[in-house]
């Protein structure tokens, strides 16, 4: 079996606010705090763990949609009024990229991460 990534810490000034917050943008299910964590189940094999931090530092989290998915997140991003942007540099022009054969933006949290969505990835064989 290749390895998989099965969940990964995301540090937040408020771990529940954080991951009702991703939850809502990716129309995915937060069903309350799981011990220490918010977990945020992305998938089946993937968990966002959201954990409270007093300065999280910013991580970048990039994931790859379907084209529907895509319109529909960035739909909720607008309609929450959130800036996003083109590329790592540009994440407020309010444009979206045509990379690597695909569509693709990125947008911030409250926490300062850089959050990615893709249609296609970056990497081919």
């Amino acid at each position: 079996m290749p390895l998989q990534l099965d969940h990964t810490i995301v540090p937040a000034y408020d771990k529940e606010y954080s991951a009702k917050f991703i939850a809502r943008i990716f129309e995915l299910e937060y069903n309350g705090a799981w011990g220490h964590f918010a977990p945020v189940k992305v998938n089946d094999t993937l968990t966002l763990d959201f954990d409270n931090s007093d300065n999280p530092r910013s991580n970048h989290y990039a994931f790859i949609a379907s084209d529907e998915e895509f319109d529909a997140v960035l739909q909720r991003v607008n309609d929450e009024g959130i800036a996003f942007g083109s590329g790592p540099g540009s994440r407020t022009d309010g444009e979206i990229n045509h990379k690597h054969n695909g569509r693709g933006f990125y947008f911030d949290c409250q926490d300062g991460h850089v959050w990615e969505v893709i249609t296609h990835t970056y990497i081919t064989d």
